[in-house]
């Protein structure tokens, strides 16, 4: 019916409004992660530094602090609120990266921590790129999230599982950006 309405000329016609199609209903976690770009820079800036870790104060903030650490493939970063931004302060300014990433895990007041794991430091993606593969996740004050595609299996409507992936990829793109300003600025 719809070929009688919309009547296609040749096989190049059908095969560009096939792909139009499946454009269109291309699932949103097939896309890029807005954490994707600043996270990768993240990695190859602390690799080509030869550094292993990274901590700076968030910007517009006196007592929120984010630090990372990375590995072989993968990026830890975890920001907070700390009680003690005196000590933070002192620690950045000796370049005790490291000390504040322990800090932010230990010492940070909980209900503000964010806790992400970057496989493949490439962004927060929403499903892992191969089926099987490693997940990323987040974990935020007592909840914690996989990111792997199986919203159902989280008792999720998808939209809801999408939502939860948003705001934690763009929390995520501000931390991994004021990490790469940091590093930018020596």
């Amino acid at each position: 019916m719809w070929a009688m309405r919309f009547p296609l000329r040749s096989t190049s016609q059908l095969v560009g409004a096939l792909l139009v199609v499946l454009a269109v209903s291309a699932p949103v976690w097939a896309q890029e992660p807005k954490s994707a770009a600043a996270a990768k820079e993240l990695a190859q800036l602390l690799g080509s530094m030869k550094l292993d870790a990274i901590a700076t104060r968030l910007p517009d903030t006196n007592d929120e602090f984010v630090g990372a650490m990375v590995f072989p493939g993968q990026l830890m970063v975890i920001w907070a609120k700390t009680v003690a931004p005196e000590r933070m302060n002192e620690r950045l300014v000796k370049k005790e990266y490291k000390d504040v990433y322990a800090d932010l895990n230990s010492a940070s007041i909980p209900e503000t921590r964010h806790f992400v794991m970057d496989l493949g430091a490439d962004g927060l993606k929403a499903k892992p790129d191969t089926k099987g593969g490693a997940s990323d996740t987040h974990d935020m004050a007592k909840k914690s999230m996989r990111f792997d595609g199986n919203w159902k299996e989280d008792k999720m409507s998808e939209a809801d599982y999408m939502k939860a992936h948003a705001e934690a990829d763009a929390a995520y793109a501000a931390a991994t950006k004021a990490l790469v300003a940091a590093l930018k600025k020596g």
